[in-house]
């Protein structure tokens, strides 16, 4: 009864309603997720900030310069290079001999050009991928010089108390590569113009 005549009262007196209706407002817990909350910008770059990345900038810039004309007076000593090839890496230079490890398709005596170049450089500068050097950048030209058997490996095997012993020999492939030449091609920090061949299986 008394709890009725309050709610008359405050249907009455349309100012308590509304002080009822803000304070259950202020109780619910639902304000913080319905309220929108006003996106803050981000705060602009310093002129600090845009002093360094020009002075970075100019730096790279003048580091390229520099590569270039090494590049373009051939100065750049003797260029190696490290080439991904059948899942391995190898540093390499123009007259190296490379071994790949088992079964691998090209014959005695093809010219192969390795693609996957991970790494290059000379006497002052490197130039290192990102896991690749771009595409046509690098140049490693190499030739199959010959495809023989490893060493004979003995395998023995032997279960204890079974009357079970085998022993059996294996050969597997090997290809010998030799590096011929490594050139770097076109200049540096300019877009890539060849694209890597996706059917390439080496």
């Amino acid at each position: 009864m008394f709890l009725l005549r309050q709610l008359t009262m405050i249907s009455c007196q349309p100012s308590r309603l509304t002080n009822l209706t803000n304070s259950m407002r202020s109780l619910s817990i639902t304000p913080c997720f319905a309220q929108k909350q006003a996106v803050q910008p981000l705060p602009r770059e310093d002129r600090k900030h845009k002093e360094i990345n020009r002075a970075d900038d100019k730096q790279c810039e003048n580091i390229f310069n520099k590569v270039n004309q090494q590049l373009r007076k051939d100065e750049e000593g003797r260029l190696f290079a490290v080439v991904h090839l059948c899942g391995k890496q190898f540093k390499v230079t123009a007259g190296d001999i490379i071994l790949v490890e088992g079964y691998w398709p090209p014959a005695v005596g093809d010219q192969i050009s390795l693609e996957k170049v991970m790494l290059a450089g000379g006497k002052d500068f490197t130039l290192i991928g990102m896991p690749l050097v771009e595409p046509g950048l690098v140049d490693v030209k190499a030739t199959i010089i010959e495809k023989t058997l490893s060493h004979t490996k003995t395998i023995f095997k032997k279960k204890r108390r079974k009357q079970y012993m085998r022993t059996n020999f294996q050969r597997s492939p090997h290809t010998m590569i030799r590096i011929n030449t490594i050139n770097i091609k076109g200049k540096i920090n300019e877009p890539a113009t060849k694209v890597i061949n996706e059917k390439q299986i080496f």
